[in-house]
């Protein structure tokens, strides 16, 4: 005969409880304000239990299918009840279930589900660790829980306990079916007695969970007091909806919802992935950068849901930081948790959805580019250059983020675009690699003298003005078998033939190196192809800093790190300039004007390429003997 257990009993935590409580309810959570997303969570567990139960025992509902979630508020007694009407708990269960750190009921259901192999329909459950319970500690120096299990209308459990190392357990009478949790509040946590705050928790953190949160207030009609439940959350979680059944007004106000944007999104991406591993995605597009992203440091994510409860807020690993500008949810119930629904553990589903999000998001662009150009064309105006970020982020996606850039070029007007594939598709046969050059403005790039050359053989070259092109676009060296050159840096085309051809000319030669000995600024002097009406030109060499880039680098405070580089003087052999200060040299070569024309040349490529010259009242008395000496021969 089994012995009946007292009606009220001490007991111990079954485990360290004392340190694991510390930990909970000092370390585990960042926010105060979780502990009561974990308990609507465990009300909405309870409640999708008994719901289940009742597929094969309707005689557990008891007449009661007014699924809810209740909040009352007694601010006498300064307690918060969270109140269910779900499957309810059992003495031993109580006591099982509430006496041992991270002995979950829900995980033990689960676990009894996945043992039998016959139940085909399973309801979808939150709690996994079971710690959830305990965050409420956080909050009140006590806990009482009151409950009552589904099919035993004779006795009910109360349970309570200050967290400090021992509950008790006492045999009750409970009416109704369910649990009541009822937190004895601390001193300094009286603001969660109050309404409009709670209120605004429910709706950050519940807000889309399936069953009615309702919260008993005091209301006044008539001259008379009344206390009715109102209904705190919308239950209305777009994502679990056909797209067939969301219109675009919905879709629409969700994203600005969500967003914070007055705005409609250039693009919605709704789908449920489905296989092993199923998860739910909601993300949008957006038509303009965020006003968020214009603020100094802005961090990746979606909002990751678990059966509607929100989890994080900006769940970085979901997003790489190169779509930082995607809003949006997911919602998967696989995922795992650790001891924290805060951290997720590193998971390798997580990199799948993260991976498949990544995709779906740049396939939509690509559809986007293709089929709607204009409005394409407007988001990248807006969000290109952090998009660009992707081809030194991720090596996987380089080619799918290459196709998606747009540029300008000296073939196009301005304002109007050509792609990568557009270029190559254009490229003459025998141009073998693929041209760009960055400056601060079309404008300045556009009467750069290192154009000159592809202008007279009617190449193409792209023109980058964005500040971020002279660290990005070295990650994409070549593009389906091309090469990425930039016109200011090496040799192009025809270069290595005509500059041989040139260095046997002897008298350039002597010219050359009597110059490359008097300007330290230069690590060489030769011969250019590149020019074709200007006199100089400077060109970085294969690895060096362009000139762009030394600029970049002063603005950002960074000059030292680019300040050792010397770029190499090209002359043009046909520009009478040229010519005449090799005439010069071979009259007198010791001519001290030789030099001074040289520098003179030096520092007009200077100019041409946007940086200012380090001795302007040097390079002004050298135009101005020029001036008055030809003045003077008039």
């Amino acid at each position: 005969m089994t012995q009946a257990a007292p009606q009220v009993e001490k007991m111990e935590f079954k485990t360290e409880l004392k340190q694991l409580l510390h930990i909970i309810t000092h370390s585990l959570y960042s926010n105060k304000e979780i502990f009561l997303r974990e308990l609507i969570s465990n009300g909405s567990d309870a409640i999708n239990k008994i719901k289940f139960d009742s597929l094969q025992h309707d005689d557990k509902l008891e007449g009661d299918k007014d699924w809810k979630i209740t909040i009352r508020v007694d601010r006498d007694k300064d307690t918060l009840t969270v109140s269910d009407n779900g499957v309810g708990m059992s003495r031993e269960s109580a006591v099982e279930n509430l006496g041992t750190i991270a002995k979950s009921g829900t995980r033990a259901f689960l676990e009894n589900l996945k043992s039998n192999q016959e139940v085909k329909e399973r309801p979808d459950l939150i709690g996994q660790f079971g710690v959830g319970f305990y965050s409420a500690f956080m909050v009140a120096d006590k806990v009482t829980v009151l409950s009552r299990q589904a099919g035993d209308p004779d006795e009910g459990v109360r349970w309570e306990s200050d967290g400090l190392g021992d509950f008790v357990v006492e045999t009750v009478r409970k009416e109704r079916r369910g649990t009541d949790v009822i937190l004895h509040l601390k001193p300094e946590e009286k603001e969660f007695l109050d309404e409009y705050h709670l209120r605004q928790i429910v709706k950050k953190f519940s807000d889309f969970i399936e069953h009615p949160v309702v919260m008993e207030v005091e209301k006044e009609e008539d001259g008379k007091k009344a206390v009715v439940e109102e209904t705190l959350n919308s239950r209305k979680a777009l994502w679990l909806r056909s797209k067939s059944e969301v219109t675009k007004g919905e879709y629409d106000e969700f994203y600005k919802q969500i967003a914070n944007d007055f705005t409609d999104p250039a693009r919605v991406i709704h789908y449920t992935a489905e296989g092993a591993n199923e998860f739910r995605v909601l993300v949008f597009i957006p038509s303009h950068r965020p006003m968020e992203l214009q603020w100094g440091e802005f961090k990746a994510g979606l909002r990751l849901y678990i059966q509607r409860v929100l989890i994080m807020d900006r769940c970085e690993e979901l997003l790489p930081p190169y779509l930082r500008f995607v809003r949006g949810v997911v919602d998967s119930s696989d995922l795992p948790l650790n001891i924290s629904r805060e951290l997720l553990q590193h998971n390798p589903l997580l990199e799948q959805i993260k991976k498949n999000i990544v995709r779906t998001v740049l396939n939509n662009l690509e559809d986007m580019k293709t089929h709607d150009y204009d409005k394409y064309v407007s988001f990248y105006k807006e969000l290109g250059t952090i998009l660009k970020e992707g081809l030194g982020r991720d090596w996987a996606n380089r080619d799918k983020l290459a196709d998606l850039l747009l540029f300008e070029s000296i073939k196009t007007q301005t304002g109007q675009f050509t792609t990568l594939a557009k270029y190559i598709e254009a490229m003459p046969a025998e141009q073998k690699e693929l041209y760009y050059l960055i400056g601060d403005s079309r404008e300045q790039i556009e009467h750069s003298p290192h154009l000159e050359a592809f202008r007279a053989r009617g190449w193409d070259v792209l023109l980058l003005t964005d500040p971020v092109d002279e660290f990005i676009i070295p990650s994409l060296p070549e593009y389906k078998g091309k090469k990425l050159q930039a016109a200011d840096r090496g040799e192009i085309d025809g270069d290595k033939k005509e500059e041989k051809k040139s260095e046997a000319d002897e008298k350039y030669k002597k010219l050359f190196d009597h110059l490359k000995a008097k300007l330290s600024e230069v690590s060489d002097v030769r011969l250019s192809s590149r020019l074709k009406e200007s006199a100089a030109c400077l060109v970085a060499g294969e690895g060096e800093a362009t000139a762009h880039l030394e600029r970049l680098m002063q603005r950002m405070g960074r000059g030292d790190e680019a300040a050792g580089s010397r770029r190499i003087l090209e002359l043009n052999g046909e520009h009478p300039a040229v010519e005449a200060m090799r005439d010069l040299y071979e009259k007198n070569a010791d001519d001290p004007r030789v030099e001074d024309y040289g520098r003179l040349l030096y520092e007009q490529a200077v100019i041409a390429e946007g940086s200012k010259v380090k001795d302007p009242t040097a390079f002004a008395r050298r135009i101005n003997e020029l001036l008055v000496k030809d003045a003077k021969s008039c």
